[in-house]
């Protein structure tokens, strides 16, 4: 088979469509013929190097893929060769095979595109397990999402319009406007507005219940400020720094949570209770098309360096897909 392999390059490194051995099916996992797979921000960190794999994951690219069932391991059941399916990943959806836990499969129901379905396992999985497990949104609560153009942000703006959670996004000021259209009831200019005052103005100085922030440290205090009490701030990424000064006794005297939070490093088995999680109670809303990924654009695979340009020039809303095509 065919899959990117990274090559280090001085300036950036160079992402390449070459030969690679074709994975097999272990226990209780499957073989899927990948159709298209997705690029995330850990893609991007995993190819500078800044991204341990876990162990025993692919060293490929690729935390999700969408295609059809074409091996099963023999201890595999309700499953079967052909169907189409969707996954989160741990590694590997970058190529044209990958093995996945047959645990992990989400059905792709024939009104979605695999372009569509490619898009949906990370950000779908990332959103929901922060807004609803880590955070323990409950109804009614107020939300503020930053970096809300992102896969991950409009998948929760998403998330909380079906969930009749009030919600507010960050985002550049180009992108603004799409965010209403996803259900954010107040669109923050990340780069000349100041959050933290439409946060206290917007909720009548009460502060909103759940942050979740991609951003980390230098938002860290204004985060802070922002919750209500009780509030819970669920930091998922570092794009603005590991390390910021906290103040103890707003933590203390407001009863605040920090949750720190990742996905592709939990267990199995963690992993496992999350999808039923998942499939119970979202993915009954994608099959309808409630709810679906908002796609920045589609490239082949084989465009894989241009896509992690973009997205490492923050120049995209929603996801990049990329395209598998069939062999001749």
């Amino acid at each position: 088979m065919k899959a990117i392999a990274v090559e280090p390059h001085e300036d950036s490194p160079r992402l390449v469509w070459q030969t690679h051995p074709k994975p097999a099916p272990g226990p209780g996992e499957v073989l899927i013929r990948v159709k298209a797979t997705a690029c995330n921000r850990a893609d991007l960190l995993q190819a500078r190097g800044r991204y341990p794999v876990p162990e025993g994951a692919s060293a490929i690219l690729g935390l999700e893929a969408a295609g059809e069932v074409v091996e099963l391991a023999a201890d595999v059941q309700g499953v079967s060769p052909g169907d189409r399916v969707c996954a989160l990943l741990s590694g590997g959806g970058y190529a044209e095979y990958v093995t996945c836990p047959a645990s992990l499969l989400l059905p792709v129901p024939d009104t979605m595109s695999m372009e569509e379905a490619a898009a949906m396992p990370e950000v779908f999985y990332t959103a929901f397990l922060n807004l609803y497990l880590e955070g323990e949104l409950r109804p009614g609560e107020r939300v503020l999402v930053h970096a809300a153009a992102s896969g991950v942000g409009t998948a929760a703006l998403q998330l909380c319009r079906l969930t009749q959670n009030p919600v507010i996004g960050t985002a550049s000021a180009e992108k603004l406007d799409h965010l209403q259209t996803l259900g954010a009831e107040r669109a923050i200019d990340r780069h000349n507005e100041d959050f933290e005052s439409i946060v206290r103005e917007w909720t009548g100085g009460q502060g909103v219940d759940v942050i979740l922030d991609p951003v980390g440290g230098t938002y860290l205090e204004a985060n802070m400020k922002s919750l209500a009490t009780g509030g819970r701030l669920v930091v998922i990424g570092l794009l603005g720094g590991a390390k910021a000064p906290l103040a103890l006794n707003r933590l203390l005297m407001k009863r605040l949570q920090i949750k720190g939070s990742v996905l592709r490093s939990r267990s199995l088995a963690e992993k496992e209770e999350i999808t039923r999680a998942f499939k119970e109670r979202i993915w009954p809303h994608v099959t309808t098309g409630e709810l679906h990924p908002v796609i920045d654009e589609v490239l082949p695979i084989e465009d894989a360096e241009q896509a992690h340009g973009r997205l490492a020039a923050n120049a995209t809303l929603g996801k990049i897909v990329l395209r598998v095509r069939d062999r001749a």
